[in-house]
């Protein structure tokens, strides 16, 4: 019997663009936005379901503002806690990302992964944070201090990489090393200079380590920072680097796709770039070259 799992992700955008309402407010409405979304697709056999990068609030990150040090929580803190009956609901592992609170003055990127029980496997933390114009994400994040752990869910074994993490295949190549069967890349995105990387940088990574690539992305414009325009296109893509399903760039939405997992030995067994590796020759690439 193949090995069909089905994957979804959720992409939507936020529904308070006043900066005024409390930030508690905030993530809420954002939160029931996503409620109607989560059960639709635990009501079509999603297995494993990815959010989007800090999905319960805005990409607060155009700013430097200390009061968002307040949308920071514990891994299981009140949001996790919230969902974990519907994962054990439809049976349904959950990539949830959310602004971590490890301690007071200690927050990061993280994603919290739930088996379909609604227990914990883990958390990851993202590596990579930018600090670029629009983009003051090391005012809010530590650097992930976990490495690039995979998560053995009820359906599959999955990694988690976050929006900036997508541009260093050395963590995607990790995580191959470490068993993913599926990557997540739960993201804030906005049109510009990196859309055309979208659909090349992730499906390079699914290719060149022979897995799933489930890549998700918020919609629209977030007023007050007006950093831009949040496209969307959210997908899911196979170790070929086909697309399977594709989202819009505007409309909040639900997508899914089969993911058979034999394919992962199918194009192993032809392209074979784990066996082909030359660890000893990369010693380079750990030093602090200029």
């Amino acid at each position: 019997m193949p090995r069909i799992v089905k994957v979804g992700l959720i992409q939507a955008g936020n529904p308070v663009n006043d900066e005024s309402v409390p930030v508690a407010d905030i993530q809420e409405a954002m939160f029931q936005k996503h409620l109607p979304f989560i059960e639709r697709a635990g009501e079509q056999g999603v297995q494993i379901l990815g959010l989007q990068e800090i999905f319960n609030g805005p990409y607060f990150c155009p700013s430097q503002d200390k009061r968002w040090y307040r949308a920071a929580e514990p891994a299981d803190g009140p949001t996790v806690e919230r969902l974990r009956p519907y994962a054990r609901k439809y049976q349904m592992a959950m990539v949830v990302p959310i602004y971590e609170a490890a301690m007071a003055g200690v927050y990061y990127n993280t994603a919290v992964v739930l088996d379909a029980d609604g227990s914990t496997l883990g958390i990851y933390r993202k590596n990579h944070i930018p600090q670029t114009s629009g983009f003051w994400e090391k005012y809010y994040f530590k650097p992930g201090n976990l490495g690039y752990p995979t998560f053995q869910t009820r359906y599959a074994k999955i990694g988690v990489y976050i929006c900036y993490d997508r541009h260093f295949p050395e963590g995607a190549r990790l995580l191959g090393l470490n068993g993913a069967e599926i990557l997540f890349n739960p993201s804030a995105t906005v049109a510009g200079l990196s859309q055309y990387l979208w659909k090349l940088e992730q499906p390079a990574h699914a290719v060149a380590n022979g897995y799933f690539v489930a890549a998700s992305n918020r919609v629209g414009t977030e007023a007050p920072w007006g950093i831009g325009r949040f496209y969307g296109t959210s997908y899911i893509c196979n170790p070929r680097g086909e697309f399977m399903a594709c989202a819009s760039e505007t409309e909040d939405e639900l997508v899914t796709a089969d993911c058979n997992l034999d394919m992962i030995r199918e194009v192993r067994d032809v392209w074979q770039f784990f066996r082909d590796r030359r660890p000893e020759t990369y010693g380079d690439m750990v030093k602090q070259l200029p």
